[in-house]
């Protein structure tokens, strides 16, 4: 085993130290597997939610996206800002609520809200659809990360496997408490690694960032500017709110905030986490580093930039502490996606067409469908051939369909009716699924329109038919009752 492949087994091996850890003294109800018992402090929701930036699409997804696209990789970077100041606002009123009403999963927001568990089951669905491809990115980053770093001994598609297996053992045993600890471990390494690197490179290769990037412009013109046709300004200015209105219509992270204990917590990370997102700076100096040090990646190879560079540049042990790096940024979300994943089909899903079923029985098939979903996903990771950065994309496109029906949820009485929200879902999802098919895009379902219009993001432009169709059928159509939240003990803040 080489030294680099026994430093990352080493690591997993410490990752699962700390889940057996985090749950000892527990009871792992459903309640503490999946939102810790709403315990935690702004610590460890700070470390989860920093969990969204720092994956596997962060680590070498934008470090293979800055090497293979150039300036568009810079959306990146913009879009968690807008995001975090929309949660100053917004999450505090969702935690209120949520633990009010001891809600679990994303989709019991919506069926309370809306008093209509058929609503849930939608979102529910449309949840799980997003999060496959997100998984799939998880996946595919950890089988690179452990081929690369056993210097191609592993192939990729066992890797995969591999990885997977580790990963489905690592949930089941010890929910989000292993991930909140896990992620102390994974923030440290990956803020050492990205930040070392992301210094080290463009100083070494090239002697600093100015003649690095005057020397990628020489070799490459027009490479670190956008384009006029496509990933064009209009593509880069919809991407970013498509995503900063997306963010945390993830269910794991939305089901993140629920593991507060008080609403300051949010207030205190609204502040803090845009600084913490400049490291993605140096994600992306890595991968710029690369261009013209290990030429030649294309298409999905562009992913293995971070890698391939680090393999040039440092001894295998050094090689193993930035694999292990990468494999706490995949374990971390990927162990929240596949919690998530499991949690609302079994409590949102299974219990509205068994209603008799306990909680036991539903944490019980919340555990049993992890390897479940887990080998969907393999499957597609192992079939597929985009990048990790798409991957991403197509996840946001359909979870920010349900941005419009919450927003609107949220006064006493929702302004959207039950019948809006869910005409809107689904006409938003049904546009994401059109434009997405091979051969449809907007320039040819709209022939003659300007760029500014055929370049949009196509998740951006299906929220927009989203939204208009839920204020539609909502004018038509009767509002719920008023809601319930307004008679739930009210929780102050700092409670």
């Amino acid at each position: 085993m080489s030294p680099a492949l026994l430093i990352l087994v080493l690591f997993l091996a410490l990752s699962f130290a700390l889940g057996v850890a985090a749950r000892r003294g527990r009871t792992m109800s459903l309640e503490q597997w999946t939102v810790g018992g709403r315990g935690f402090g702004a610590v460890f929701v700070f470390l989860l939610m920093a969990g969204e930036i720092y994956t596997t699409f962060t680590f070498l997804g934008g470090s293979g996206w800055a090497y293979g696209r150039g300036a568009p990789a810079f959306y990146i970077l913009c879009y968690g800002v807008i995001a975090y100041s929309l949660s100053y606002f917004l999450l505090p009123v969702v935690w209120r609520y949520a633990t009010a009403h001891r809600l679990h999963s994303q989709a019991d927001f919506f069926v309370r809200k809306y008093d209509s568990p058929a609503l849930g089951v939608v979102v529910s669905l449309v949840s799980v659809t997003a999060i496959v491809p997100y998984l799939v990115l998880q996946l595919k980053g950890l089988g690179i990360i452990v081929s690369e770093t056993s210097g191609g001994s592993i192939p990729p598609h066992p890797a995969v496997w591999l990885s997977t297996a580790a990963l489905v053992a690592y949930v089941i045993v010890s929910g989000v408490h292993g991930s909140a600890w896990t992620a102390v471990v994974k923030d440290v390494m990956i803020l050492a690694v990205a930040v070392g690197l992301g210094i080290y490179l463009p100083l070494h290769y090239y002697g600093g960032y100015q003649p690095m990037f005057e020397a990628i412009e020489r070799a490459r013109p027009a490479f670190l500017t956008l384009s006029a046709e496509t990933r064009s300004v209009p593509w880069f200015l919809s991407t970013v709110m498509l995503s900063a209105l997306g963010f945390y219509m993830w269910p794991h992270a939305f089901a993140s905030s629920y593991t507060a204990k008080s609403e300051d917590v949010f207030r205190k990370n609204a502040a803090l986490m845009p600084i913490y997102q400049l490291v993605l700076l140096f994600v992306f100096f890595t991968g710029f580093a690369a261009i013209l040090q290990v030429p030649g990646l294309a298409g999905p190879d562009a992913d293995l930039s971070l890698l391939r560079l680090s393999q040039k540049s440092f001894s295998p042990a050094l090689l193993g502490l930035i694999g292990a790096a990468g494999l706490l940024t995949a374990l971390v979300p990927g162990s929240m996606l596949l919690l998530t994943a499991a949690t609302i089909l079994a409590k949102n899903v299974y219990r509205v067409f068994v209603p008799s079923a306990d909680e036991r029985t539903v944490g019980i098939l919340a555990r049993s469908l992890v390897p479940v979903i887990a080998l969907v996903s393999v499957l597609f990771a192992l079939h597929g051939g985009t990048t990790l950065v798409p991957l991403l994309l197509m996840g946001y496109n359909f979870v920010a369909q349900l941005f419009p029906a919450m927003m609107l949820s949220l006064p006493r009485r929702p302004w959207a009716s039950r019948a809006g929200a869910l005409a809107g879902i689904l006409a938003g999802v049904a546009t994401v699924a059109w434009l997405s098919t091979p051969g449809t895009t907007l320039a040819r379902v709209l022939p003659g329109w300007p760029p500014e219009i055929t370049d949009l993001n196509v998740g951006f432009v299906a929220m927009a038919v989203n939204a208009v169709v839920v204020l539609a059928v909502s004018a038509v159509t009767p509002g719920p009752r008023p809601d319930a939240g307004a008679t739930a003990p009210q929780i102050t803040r700092g409670s």
